[in-house]
């Protein structure tokens, strides 16, 4: 073992205090000066040391370590308030324009691109994900249990989560009595869920609508408990009013944004696709709270609108919110065949939006949203009129995977080269790796 002296430390008195210590001391203690010889080293108190610490101490990044949270002023006084978060997500998401056809007069539409919130294209859930982990976390859980259909974009989500935290995950995944007894394959979200180690229940679409999700997740709680494990339950979506926080964060993030960018634009309307009402329930509540004041509308894939308004009033109860859920959110139905299921006349107008804009829609969610916003305002352009609209995208691109064979014959534009007799061939001229 060589001799060493860190820098920044002062000579050593006639009579040091000489201790053995581990490595990692040498990084930690701030104030105090070594001596390695090869056996031993000296130690004395030395504030001088302090540079040298911060010379040598491992750097510390904001990306998966957890922090206490703070909530925006308007917010401080919902309740309750959110302790921790982690970092989960790469945040701000970028806010661009959009430039969709056969927009009304003078309307304009700017995306924000939660659909590169980061964890492996998680969408909105990130935001969700990065309290309610915090307090799996703190509550001393090592695993986690979700639930939601076989394609969720929440479950892989929360699969991958889970792993960013050495936890382990447990998902309930709703399929048809046909397969619900067959391996699930590897489509879109299930070969990540299935990459990281998730473990997968299925259960059939019949058992689901007569057990209910909080039934389901309850009884593998229990089997979890009994074994020894400590579980902690994560409801469909991450919707409860602790992951409604997430989109409330979401609506600083976009107040910071307008700031930066000079406050000069000024947003009249949110758009945003609703599966489990989390995501609406934050942004209405943040944006009536706040002084962005911009009126949001929901596009329901699924139930109605009429639960939508009920289930959202009961997040924002949770939070002791203080306001009807119908006076800050306007939700429309827009799941039309039903959830996950898509007419060909959607899948063309996603296919339409990616080669008019190169922004490519989910068809579960937001593309059933901007479908259902288009056709409003194709029938009601007054409404839209002269309005600075901002679509949150709120991800879900492997959810198109499952869509394949629907899609193949709306796609074309490929054909083998012509390449003419005339040009020149040698075997050997075209290197392949």
């Amino acid at each position: 073992m060589l001799c060493c002296k860190f820098l920044g430390s002062t000579p050593l008195s006639s009579s040091p205090i000489t201790t053995t210590i581990n490595s990692a001391k040498l990084f930690s203690d701030k104030k105090t000066s070594y001596h390695c010889t090869a056996t031993n080293c000296s130690i004395k108190p030395d504030v001088s040391m302090d540079s040298a610490a911060k010379t040598h101490a491992p750097p510390t990044f904001e990306f998966l370590s957890k922090k206490t949270y703070i909530p925006p002023s308007w917010a401080a006084h919902l309740n309750p308030v959110p302790s921790q978060i982690y970092s989960l997500g790469h945040f701000p998401t970028p806010i661009h324009k959009w430039n969709l056809p056969n927009l009304p007069k003078n309307t304009e539409v700017y995306l924000k691109r939660d659909d590169l919130s980061g964890m492996q294209l998680s969408g909105n859930k990130v935001r969700k994900l990065e309290f309610l982990m915090a307090e799996a976390v703190a509550e001393g859980a090592d695993c986690i249990i979700t639930i939601g259909g076989i394609q969720s974009n929440h479950c892989r989500a929360t699969a991958v989560a889970a792993k960013y935290l050495n936890l382990d995950c447990y998902l309930i995944l709703r399929t048809s009595k046909v397969l619900v007894d067959k391996d699930p394959g590897l489509t879109g979200n299930l070969l990540v869920e299935r990459l990281v180690g998730a473990h997968i229940d299925l259960v059939s679409k019949e058992e689901y609508a007569s057990v209910g999700a909080v039934a389901l997740t309850n009884i593998l709680k229990e089997k979890l408990l009994s074994e020894g494990r400590k579980p902690y339950v994560i409801p469909v979506g991450g919707s409860n009013s602790l992951g409604t926080w997430g989109y409330i964060e979401a609506v600083r993030e976009i107040q910071e944004q307008l700031q930066k960018n000079g406050g000069e634009l000024a947003f009249d309307d949110i758009v945003v696709a609703c599966g489990s009402g989390g995501t609406i329930a934050g942004l209405s509540v943040a944006s009536s709270l706040s002084n962005l004041g911009a009126k949001v509308h929901a596009y329901c894939v699924c139930d109605d609108p009429e639960y939508f308004y009920d289930y959202a009033q009961g997040l924002l109860d949770g939070l002791q919110a203080r306001v009807n859920s119908r006076d800050i959110v306007e939700i429309k139905n827009a799941k039309g065949l039903g959830y996950a299921m898509n007419t060909e006349e959607e899948l063309k107008f996603v296919r339409e939006i990616a080669e008019s804009t190169g922004i490519v829609l989910d068809p579960v969610y937001s593309g059933k949203a901007v479908y259902g916003m288009m056709k409003d305002m194709a029938a009601n352009p007054e409404k839209w009129e002269g309005r600075k609209v901002l679509f949150v995208h709120t991800g879900g691109l492997l959810g198109l995977f499952e869509k394949t064979e629907q899609i193949i014959p709306l796609l074309g534009k490929w054909r083998r080269m012509d390449i003419h007799e005339s040009v020149t061939r040698k075997e050997g001229t075209g290197k392949m790796f």
